[in-house]
């Protein structure tokens, strides 16, 4: 149940920090408007918010959010960026998505 529990709050987490993230870079980096910067920096308050909704602690969260976050920064830059990942980015977020599961998921006595 945990499983079924945790995986909407890491996608809702992973968009908040992507999409706040990208919004700050669209805005320094391509010249958007300033409020560009600002969602941005509220929606990545948000994911401070969201990430404490994980039952797990701090470090097994916040580990398994980096690997989560590896695999939806590339769909998130496939959607927004025309970007292709090969096959490298690809065997290289799956290991990484492997890992978080080991983390947060293995049975603990």
């Amino acid at each position: 149940m945990t499983f079924l529990k945790s995986i909407p709050i890491f996608i809702l987490a992973g968009l908040c920090e992507i999409g706040g993230g990208y919004l700050i870079w669209l805005w320094l980096k391509e010249d958007k408007p300033v409020w560009y910067g600002v969602a941005g920096g509220i929606i990545l308050a948000l994911y401070g918010v969201v990430a404490t909704l994980q039952t797990q602690n701090f470090a097994r969260v916040y580990a398994t959010y980096g690997g989560v976050f590896i695999v939806m920064s590339l769909l998130w830059s496939m959607k927004f960026d025309d970007y292709s990942p090969d096959k490298y980015d690809i065997i290289g977020a799956l290991i990484a998505l492997l890992g978080v599961c080991i983390i947060y998921y293995a049975p603990r006595s």
